[in-house]
């Protein structure tokens, strides 16, 4: 009973989230969203609008880009990118799973981009988008596209922000795009029901602080350019919590009680609502055994 009940609890967080963000989907209006060119080192940007960020390596081979926001957007995204270069989009690599980063692609997939993930991330959408949207390469550990003088390696992750999650890596040009296991902004958002778990999370961040130097620039999913600092504050503030949650659990607090006893509380003022976060950590270190009683 103890492993059903965590289980619910897990999918209860994840279906939750989903279905907010489906909704949110369905009612938002795009029309005033502005894509906006980042420069980060030579032939390497990213786009920010709605969503997650999109990385780009833009130079005399093409384009290669990192995720693709939402589908109404894409007309404008396309148009940034040929502010940029005029050259052919050849690839877009999904970063994970969740709709603000590939929501753009079964328009991509129709204009001829090659879509590229993890197994993971066309096994999770198989079913839930056209044929077209799907990865149409995929790799189960790592790959490299070899364009525009630099090597973009995709790398897969341990199970963090979802089990489909790549790291991109602009190896001449030093930088990262995180996907979301890195958030510049907010508290991570573990997606247990496809996977996720705060544990890899850390594992992953870890991952990204040892590979990453003192001037490597990274783009997180959300918010702005970032450093292998911010990424270890991210990192730190991820353990502390789970610290301070730890006993909390261990004395056989209720959801409601362990929710009340707010182990993120010192976070809120930079970081906002940890809610989802919470409910997360509360159930992977086994919180939801307790309602046994």
């Amino acid at each position: 009973m103890n492993m059903r009940k965590t289980r619910f609890l897990q999918l209860v967080i994840s279906g939750t989230g989903l279905v907010l963000a489906s909704a949110a989907m369905a009612q938002r209006d795009f029309a005033d969203v502005e894509i906006k060119t980042h420069k980060v080192a030579d032939g390497v940007y990213y786009l920010e609008g709605a969503g997650g960020n999109i990385g780009l390596s833009a130079g005399e081979d093409g384009v290669v880009m990192i995720d693709d926001q939402f589908a109404p957007l894409t007309d404008r995204i396309v148009a940034a990118i040929r502010a940029l270069d005029a050259g052919e989009i050849r690839f877009v690599i999904n970063t994970h799973l969740h709709g603000d980063h590939t929501g753009g692609n079964e328009n991509l997939g129709r204009m001829g981009v090659l879509i590229l993930a993890r197994d993971e991330v066309r096994v999770r959408l198989q079913g839930d988008v056209p044929e077209v949207a799907l990865p149409v390469l995929t790799f189960n550990d790592s790959i490299t596209i070899h364009l525009n003088g630099d090597e973009v390696h995709a790398f897969a992750l341990p199970a963090g922000h979802t089990d489909g999650d790549s790291y991109i890596h602009f190896r001449k040009a030093d930088v990262v795009h995180a996907g979301d296991v890195f958030r510049a902004v907010g508290f991570p958002y573990v997606d247990t029901g496809n996977g996720g778990t705060v544990a890899g999370t850390v594992e992953a961040l870890n991952v990204l602080i040892d590979l990453a130097g003192a001037a490597t620039k990274i783009i997180p999913g959300h918010g702005g350019l970032s450093t292998r600092e911010d990424v270890i504050a991210f990192r730190d503030m991820i353990v502390d919590v789970v610290e301070t949650a730890r006993p909390l659990v261990a004395d056989d607090l209720s959801l409601d009680e362990f929710m009340k006893a707010d182990p993120a509380a010192r976070y809120r003022g930079t970081h906002g609502n940890p809610e989802r976060f919470l409910q997360a950590v509360y159930a992977e270190l086994g919180g939801a055994s307790q309602e046994r009683r």
